[in-house]
C-alpha cells in the first residue's frame, strides 16, 4: 500500500528531508545538478505545501510533489528559473496571483516504484485537489517532455505568453520544458472525462482508499490530503 499524505512544508521537517534526499538521488540518475525545484530553501517557505508517497510496507518516501502559492516576498520556482531567459514570466505571475496562484512542481519517482503512475497519474491529480483545497483560481506548472501529456490530459493548458510559445530549454539545454496552466480549477473544462471525475471524487472524500489497476497489477492508495 501507498500512503499519499499532505502537508505544509514548516510543519513536518522531518518529511521535507526524506523529500528532498529523493528528489537529489533521482535527479544526480539523470545528469541534473542544477535545478531551482531542487533547492531546499523551500522547507522554511509558509507557502508551500508538499504531498508524499509512503511506501507503507518499507515505511520510506519513494515519491512526492511540491506545491508553492505564489507571493510577492517568494518567487516562484518556474519563476526563477524562466527569469534567466524571459522576464515576462514574472509579470505574468503576478497578473494570475490577483486572483491566488501558485504551482505545481519538484515530482520525482524514485525508480523502485517505476510502472505504477504514481507520480505522473496520481500525483498531479492529488496536486489539483490540493490546489483546490487551498482556494486557488489558477494553477501553474513547468513540465518536462514525459509529464505535460498528462498534465494536458488533467485541464492545464500551454502558457503561450512566456518562451517560445510556452517552452524552454531547462534544466539543461537538451532538455525541453513546458509552460503550463489551469485557468478554471474549479470546473476543470479542458481536462479528460474521466481525469476531472477521479478529481471530483478525492475532492469530496480527501481522506480514503481505493484500488487501482496498474502496468504492475493492482496498487493500495491511502489518501490522506486534508490539511
Amino acid at each position: 500500500m501507498f500512503i499519499f499524505k499532505a502537508f505544509r512544508a514548516i510543519d513536518n521537517e522531518e518529511l521535507c528531508l526524506e523529500f528532498l534526499e529523493g528528489h537529489w538521488n533521482v535527479l544526480k540518475e539523470y545528469g541534473v545538478t542544477k535545478v531551482t525545484s531542487a533547492r531546499r530553501d523551500w522547507i522554511s517557505n509558509p507557502h508551500v505545501y508538499v504531498i508524499v508517497v509512503i511506501d507503507a510496507e518499507e515505511k520510506r518516501v519513494v515519491s512526492g510533489m511540491r506545491l508553492h502559492l505564489a507571493h510577492e516576498d517568494y518567487p516562484l520556482p518556474m519563476e526563477t528559473a524562466i527569469a534567466e531567459v524571459d522576464k515576462s514570466i514574472h509579470c505574468v505571475v503576478a497578473n494570475y496571483r490577483e486572483n491566488i496562484t501558485g504551482e505545481i512542481g519538484g515530482l520525482w519517482n524514485s525508480r523502485s516504484i517505476a510502472g505504477y503512475g504514481i507520480g505522473i497519474k496520481f500525483l498531479i491529480r492529488c496536486g489539483i485537489v490540493l490546489a483546490e483545497q487551498l482556494k486557488m483560481g489558477t494553477l501553474l506548472a513547468l513540465c518536462a517532455e514525459h509529464t505535460l501529456g498528462s498534465c494536458l490530459d488533467k485541464g492545464f493548458e500551454i502558457e503561450m505568453g512566456v518562451g517560445n510559445s510556452g517552452k524552454f530549454n531547462y534544466p539543461k539545454i537538451d532538455l525541453v520544458a513546458t509552460a503550463a496552466v489551469i485557468k478554471d480549477l474549479v470546473n476543470l473544462p479542458l481536462a479528460l472525462a474521466e481525469e476531472r471525475e477521479e478529481i471530483f471524487k478525492l475532492r469530496k472524500s480527501l481522506n480514503c482508499e481505493s484500488v487501482y489497476s496498474t502496468s504492475r497489477g493492482e496498487m493500495h492508495i491511502k489518501y490522506e490530503l486534508e490539511l
